[in-house]
């Protein structure tokens, strides 16, 4: 077991400048039991002014405005390029956190030296349904949130291993991060949004890195409200809700994910599944979004990237296993 007690955690915020959620998630940040912290908070918000309404209140705050929208993987790549900690804690900015979520999910760490990911207990707004008691990789070959939807009845209250941490409360060992990084990038920016937290979970697990989960680390959070604008906040199917622009990238992530990380036997043994859930997905588009069809058929330069980041994840595995 190895000791954590006094490592630094970074907290990266990436805000869309909604500033009643980053109000909220700056102040349970401060509350935090576990005093060693530091909070870099990442502006998408285009919004210079931003930073004169937490100053004087959370004045311990490292705060940077980009000049564009760098979207969540970006500004997360650029959050933790800076980050000082051993730990990094990569948070949505509609996320509250439980005074004691650090000192708990650190447990987590403590374990193995091999426990490169940690995931608390995520629960919706109202502290009653679950938002995700760990993420996992479905045969479907999407992000499955365990737990999502339902009613918090102590299912999940036992801490054990599981794929990987949900994206809006991604907790870090940093030596994994640097570990896994393709070129100076953590998360990929093809990316933008969605699907960036299987990814880094899934090249972390074939890279021979672990996740774990500790239910007595509790965070709140709203699901959406940074996406949606107020529509189809905590809703089922809150996707339906998506501008075309989020939901083009929602799409051609689930393909880059698996063209990055599934080993060819994987894929086959998974492709009626892929398939079936394609047929509907594709139904859907055909049907409420069509003028994605020629964007999403034609836009090949994200799948030539993926391709040749399946070479260097490969070799970065084999690099491994030669050691």
């Amino acid at each position: 077991m190895e000791e954590t007690s006094n490592k630094i955690v970074s907290v990266v915020v990436v805000t869309n400048g909604q500033s009643d959620y980053l109000r909220l998630c700056l102040e349970s940040i401060k509350k935090q039991t576990y005093t060693n912290v530091e909070t870099i908070v990442i502006s998408n918000a285009l919004n210079h002014n931003l930073g004169s309404k937490f100053y004087d209140t959370y004045e311990d705050i490292k705060l940077y405005s980009n000049e564009e929208n760098l979207f969540y993987c970006a500004a997360l790549n650029k959050g933790i390029r800076i980050a000082k900690g051993g730990f990094i804690l990569c948070l949505n900015d509609d996320v509250i956190l439980d005074a004691r979520f650090i000192e708990e999910a650190l447990k987590g760490f403590f374990l193995s030296k091999k426990i490169g990911m940690v995931s608390g207990k995520i629960l919706r707004s109202d502290g009653k349904i679950i938002d995700s008691a760990g993420l996992f990789l479905s045969i479907w070959r999407t992000a499955k949130e365990r737990g999502y939807g339902s009613l918090d009845k102590g299912r999940y209250d036992k801490e054990g291993y599981i794929f990987g941490v949900n994206g809006a409360v991604a907790f870090y060992r940093r030596d994994m991060l640097e570990s896994i990084k393709l070129g100076a990038d953590y998360f990929d920016e093809d990316y933008r949004i969605f699907y960036e937290d299987l990814d880094i979970a899934w090249r972390a697990q074939n890279l021979g890195w672990k996740a774990y989960y500790m239910p007595c680390a509790i965070a709140y959070h709203v699901r959406g409200a940074t996406v949606r604008k107020g529509r189809g906040i905590d809703m089922p199917f809150a996707r339906k809700y998506l501008s075309n622009e989020l939901y083009f990238d929602l799409v051609k992530n689930r393909y880059l994910t698996i063209i990055r990380n599934e080993p060819l036997l994987g894929f086959v043994l998974y492709l009626p599944f892929i398939f079936l859930y394609d047929i509907l997905a594709w139904g859907y588009i055909l049907f409420y979004r069509p003028t994605l069809i020629l964007k999403l058929f034609f836009d090949l330069k994200y799948i030539i990237s993926a391709f040749r980041k399946r070479k260097l994840i490969k070799k970065r595995k084999s690099d491994i296993l030669t050691i």
